[in-house]
């Protein structure tokens, strides 16, 4: 899957900065937008090796927008239920 389009790339921008607003210091739009960036770039080089973590038969069997929803929940148990 290709890197967000840069017009999608400035919707999730703000829909961050929206959702977020009370909880930056003096991070600006601009970093934001270059860490969203970032981050996307990072997961479109590594998606092989991310696919390739998952062991099998999940990774055989499991579909594209699975295995995304699984990275997701993953991330939200780790870093956002604490």
């Amino acid at each position: 899957m290709a890197v967000l389009s840069d017009s999608e790339r400035a919707v999730a921008t703000a829909e961050f900065i929206r959702d977020n607003r009370s909880t930056f210091a003096a991070v600006t739009k601009g970093d934001i937008r270059a860490a969203l960036n970032a981050l996307d770039d990072f997961l479109d080089t590594n998606a092989t090796t991310i696919n390739n973590a998952i062991p099998q038969p999940a990774r055989g069997q499991l579909t594209q927008q699975q295995k995304a929803r699984l990275l997701v929940f993953v991330v939200q148990q780790r870093y956002l239920n604490s």
